[in-house]
């Protein structure tokens, strides 16, 4: 594989934002989350807005990139098992003993579910369905939660894998170094593929994470998984991103303004308003618009911006590249978890999340450094392969 410091640095941040994120939704107000604080602010649904509109996306197209890079086209079927093993492992094992606390600590917090883990653990090993309302997931028995991204990113992986031989013909490699080399065509495609699903698709389909029947969510996360995988391996597509990395970031600035100033009017206007009496589907379409110009010109802006300034050799990089996978795993149960036990104490509307963020960092890093990443049995379970990096690289610098 070709390794792109940039890459794995915004695989890196991709992921730390992740767990902010996941620790902001406690907080932020009228957003559903597992559990939520006592203290909640409306301000924070600015800021969630801000970032999460491309922030899943992000993850999906740096993994169809890492796969460019990777090159496996010659090798599918090594290919395509590694990556079943490297993600239905880590799934299967999240959702039977890292995530079950989480829907404990919803079930109790809401009265659905009597307290007592162990009596819990051995009636959500049985994967029967619960009564309604216990829990997110309630009816299937069991949840993967934040672990979605790894069911997805493994269909379209195997998916990927079969379509291979024809996205590597002459043909498709012409037309992604036509839509590279273009700017109009490098932005106004998958824009305008995205506006497609956004207008087409989720007026019928709204976010599930539930796999089956999520094709709003299937149709936006693929679109640019692939536009990763194609255009991630066309030099030509770096050459361009770089150099519009200032023409994309003020297209972005422009269509979240464009985005958030639509929203402010909905709640500012008058309701005997003359603009109040101006179709819906005026509104509509500007909204979802401004929301595709968004999403597809922010992962622009990143990936020219972090060619710029993350193409390099970092010292905390190699660790971090590998922390990432038990991290993620790792980070919403002890969200869950931490504001379980932080709650009852009124510790109020800045101590309390302090604490929660602080304790979430601290138990991931502990978790991982003294645990995951010194067990060799442990590490497939957490995506990790079975030998440390630390004494693969013994090896290699002694038989150097």
């Amino acid at each position: 594989m070709t390794r792109r410091h940039d890459i794995d640095a915004l695989r890196v941040f991709a992921f730390a934002l992740l767990i902010l994120y996941h620790t902001a939704m406690a907080y932020v107000d009228d957003w559903g989350f597992h559990l939520k604080s006592a203290h909640t602010a409306e301000w924070l649904q600015w800021p969630m807005v801000f970032v999460n509109r491309w922030r899943m996306s992000l993850l999906f197209l740096i993994s169809g990139i890492a796969i460019a890079l990777m090159r496996p086209e010659g090798r599918l079927l090594r290919f395509a098992g590694l990556r079943t093993w490297r993600l239905l492992l880590p799934l299967l094992f999240g959702m039977f003993v890292i995530v079950p606390i989480q829907p404990y600590c919803e079930g109790v917090a809401n009265g659905h579910v009597a307290p007592g883990f162990g009596h819990f653990l051995l009636r959500y090993w049985q994967v029967r369905p619960w009564p309604e309302d216990s829990f997110a997931g309630w009816q299937y028995g069991i949840t993967w939660n934040h672990l979605w991204y790894l069911a997805y990113l493994w269909n379209y992986t195997l998916a990927l894998a079969l379509l291979m031989p024809l996205l590597g013909t002459a043909v498709v490699r012409r037309a992604m170094a036509g839509v590279a080399a273009s700017p109009t065509l490098l932005i106004g495609i998958p824009f305008a593929l995205l506006l497609a699903w956004v207008i087409w698709l989720e007026p019928i389909y709204p976010s599930t994470n539930a796999l089956l029947g999520d094709w709003y969510q299937h149709a936006k996360y693929a679109t640019v998984f692939l536009a990763g995988y194609l255009l991630g391996r066309e030099p030509m597509f770096w050459q361009r991103v770089v150099a519009l990395r200032r023409t994309t970031l003020w297209l972005a600035l422009a269509a979240v303004g464009w985005y958030l100033g639509l929203r402010i009017l909905g709640q500012v206007l008058p309701a005997d308003s003359s603009l109040r009496q101006w179709p819906e589907p005026f509104w509509d379409l500007q909204v979802r618009t401004s929301q595709s110009l968004y999403v597809w010109t922010a992962l622009l802006t990143i990936l020219g911006w972090g060619k710029v300034f993350l193409d390099r050799p970092f010292g905390w990089l190699p660790y971090c590249t590998e922390a990432i996978y038990p991290w993620y795993m790792l980070h919403q149960s002890l969200i869950i978890v931490l504001l379980f036990w932080l709650k009852p104490l009124q510790l109020g509307p800045w101590l309390e999340p302090v604490l929660l963020l602080g304790g979430t960092v601290g138990g991931c890093l502990l978790i991982h450094e003294l645990l995951i990443r010194r067990t060799r049995w442990l590490r497939p379970l957490f995506g990790l392969k079975a030998d440390p990096l630390s004494s693969r690289t013994v090896r290699a610098a002694t038989a150097q």
